[in-house]
């Protein structure tokens, strides 16, 4: 007599307009691996959205939804996806919806922006939480009650939430080994050629633009520590002092690793803070430019023209509605350079 095999897990995926098709993929993939390598079929998985219909994702790319079902097993996992514009979505039928689910202790996941839409139900308050790192300063200073934290996913009782993009793979990954252990997901791993499988803190970014050399010690624990605190922005010395390096030894690192000095850098992660304020939030321009740790809104707008190209009041409709493929302009790397080519131009003219 044969064991009967029990019925595969279902996964229900709920698609916001323009959510990321990476995110997709990366969540989907380690499933359909983890089929193929079964005797039997071990998750199943469905589309549905709030509008139902055909769902565009951020690539111009679509897929079939069905409306948001009445009823889910207590079993089920929803993946709630989104990306550009879900820090503004606020659709009245999937907030119900998600309440509904969370009173009824069904496990729910927040895909990258959609990590707003849970806030806004009130899904996350007092939990642990995560969002793509280029929208986390918007999120946190909108939900300062949510437990932000610059991390891969967190999982927090039956409330996850996930980075985006390939850290679906990972969060994927300690899903499947939860429900049938590390030898099959090691499989899978070997199947996706994704080597190591990343934990859940580990960090979304590993180079701040800067290229894929790593960095050195002192030089990674400074911008760290610069990250850290750009409201209120620590003077060099003490960057230095708490590090553990002398000053002059900081600043010669960070022009042999960034091409710029300490400050300079520090003035580009407080510029790229405030854009994301800019596009995220309702703050107005001198609320953000306090927040970006600017004491002068003239200083602000001068330094955020100067790197972005425009005034923060034109920036905020960087990313129009009526847009298919919204655009980030002004890199963190490209900045660099600039910086880079302007020093050497002071360079040569000091030698004429």
């Amino acid at each position: 007599m044969t064991d009967t095999p029990d019925p595969p897990a279902q996964i229900v995926f709920v698609l916001l307009p323009r959510f990321n098709m990476m995110s997709l993929l990366s969540l989907l993939e380690p499933l359909r691996i983890a089929n193929y390598l079964s005797t039997d079929p071990l998750y199943e998985h469905s589309y549905v959205s709030a509008e139902g219909g055909s769902v565009t994702a951020s690539n111009g790319m679509s897929v079939e939804s069905a409306a948001l079902p009445d009823k889910l097993s207590r079993d089920d996992l929803v993946l709630v996806l989104g990306s550009w514009g879900a820090e503004h979505y606020a659709d009245a039928r999937l907030i119900g919806w998600l309440r509904r689910q969370e009173r009824a202790g069904q496990r729910l996941c927040a895909v990258e922006m959609a990590s707003y839409v849970f806030a806004r139900a009130g899904l996350l308050g007092g939990r642990r939480a995560t969002t793509h790192w280029a929208y986390l300063p918007g999120f946190q200073e909108l939900f300062p009650d949510v437990l932000a934290a610059e991390q891969l996913y967190t999982i927090d009782g039956r409330i996850l939430t996930c980075a985006g993009s390939t850290a679906g793979l990972d969060l994927m990954l300690h899903l499947i080994q939860q429900d049938h252990g590390d030898a099959l997901v090691a499989e899978i791993a070997d199947n996706i050629i994704h080597h190591p499988v990343r934990p859940e803190a580990a960090p979304q970014r590993q180079t701040h633009g800067l290229g894929l050399d790593k960095l050195p010690n002192a030089v990674s624990a400074a911008v760290k520590l610069m990250d850290a605190n750009i409201s209120e922005p620590l003077p060099v010395p003490q960057i230095a002092s708490q590090v553990g390096i002398s000053q002059r030894q900081l600043e010669r690192q960070f022009h042999r690793a960034m091409g710029c000095s300490v400050v300079q850098f520090g003035l580009i992660l407080r510029l790229q803070h405030a854009r994301v304020l800019l596009i995220s939030t309702d703050l107005g321009v001198r609320e953000i430019a306090a927040a970006s740790g600017f004491n002068s809104l003239s200083h602000f707008a001068y330094a955020f023209r100067n790197c972005f190209g425009r005034r923060p009041s034109e920036y905020r409709q960087a990313w129009p509605e009526q847009n298919e493929t919204p655009s980030w302009p002004g890199t963190l790397s490209k900045y660099l350079e600039t910086l880079r080519i302007n020093q050497r131009m002071r360079d040569d003219k000091s030698v004429t």
